[in-house]
């Protein structure tokens, strides 16, 4: 075992514990990766930065339940996609429905793939955080965290059709806005 992971199992050995300083480690080592997540499901810098720190509770409060097999990082990004969703639940904003005529003409068939070689990373995250919540939502339980449709239909109390038609219109809005920006 490295270093590295020696380090980090001792820290969360000392959380279970509850130690304040372990703690207070834990979060200096993936404070800003969590925000990143929680900046996935919401636009606003205010109610992503109570969502990390609702995150961070639960996983004080869970870390007992992590057994050490698996990725630590994997079970604290589940722990807080979990957080974000509850929170996009408990606000309904997820579920505002949008009204796809509004994007008529916009959407195309014909999506030219080079385009996405020539935006930058944080150009493309700009294109996915100006979709609709429910859309983002979606998009990112799929394509960023990998979870499948039927997942994505048990975490949002949806059906997979739904799930199915949301990522599809979020990928369609998103190629349109890609294209607009060419």
């Amino acid at each position: 075992m490295d270093d590295k992971m020696s380090e980090l199992n001792r820290i969360i050995a000392s959380c279970k514990r509850k130690d304040a300083e372990a703690r207070k480690k834990l979060y200096e080592l993936y404070a800003s990766a969590m925000l990143a997540i929680c900046f996935r499901y919401v636009k606003e810098k205010e109610t992503a930065k109570d969502i990390l720190q609702e995150g961070f509770i639960k996983v004080f409060t869970k870390i007992g339940d992590y057994s050490g097999s698996g990725s630590f990082e994997a079970w604290m990004k589940k722990v807080f996609v979990t957080t974000a969703l509850e929170y996009l639940r408990s606000t309904k904003v997820w579920r505002l429905n949008v009204n796809m005529e509004d994007y008529e003409g916009t959407i195309t068939d014909d999506f030219d793939v080079s385009i996405v070689a020539k935006l930058s990373a944080d150009e493309i995250t700009g294109h996915i955080n100006e979709l609709p919540p429910g859309f983002r939502t979606v998009f990112n339980l799929y394509a960023v965290e990998g979870y499948s449709h039927a997942e994505i239909a048990r975490m949002l109390g949806i059906k997979e059709a739904s799930s199915r038609s949301q990522l599809a219109r979020a990928r369609q809005l998103l190629q349109s806005k890609m294209q607009n920006a060419y």
